[in-house]
């Protein structure tokens, strides 16, 4: 079990670490970046399709972890009491964190798969498709962000 913790929790711990706190954020803010390229020229390069995936590697790893550890009972430290109405982190308890990282997960899981489609051209033409990739992956960075910040800070209503 602390094993599944220590993969779940890891971060980078740099002055920047807000920006790159884990991982997946790191990720993310690179394909942001990297996606810009494909919506200007309007063809996507093997390389933006490796990146895509370790990008997903980045986010299963931790996903499927926190979902044993769910399984477990865990919640995220921002809803657990960890004594004295605190979390470990010193913030008061706010239960309803452990909802929105589930959904911000979820946003991420499903900025992943309109990449995929958009990359791929299905459903989408493909030269204008791309044209959205910068956009997709901005709101994909700021779900990856917004998961490792729900993780830690409470809410704006903290004990609901």
């Amino acid at each position: 079990m602390e094993l599944l913790r220590a993969i779940h929790n890891f971060r980078f711990d740099t002055p920047l670490g807000i920006y790159f706190s884990n991982p997946l954020v790191a990720a993310s803010l690179v394909l942001f970046l990297w996606s810009l390229g494909p919506a200007i020229k309007g063809a996507v390069g093997g390389s933006f399709v490796v990146w895509l995936r370790l990008t997903w590697a980045a986010f299963l790893l931790p996903a499927v972890t926190g979902i044993v550890l769910a399984v477990g009972g865990l919640k995220v430290p921002s809803a657990t009491d960890a004594g004295a109405g605190t979390t470990k982190y010193g913030f008061p308890v706010d239960p309803s964190r452990d909802w929105e990282h589930w959904m911000y997960t979820a946003f991420v899981l499903l900025s992943l798969y309109v990449i995929e489609v958009l990359v791929r051209g299905r459903m989408v033409e493909h030269r204008s498709g791309l044209r959205y990739l910068p956009v997709v992956t901005l709101f994909m960075y700021g779900c990856a962000f917004m998961i490792a910040r729900v993780a830690v800070f409470p809410g704006s209503t903290p004990g609901t």
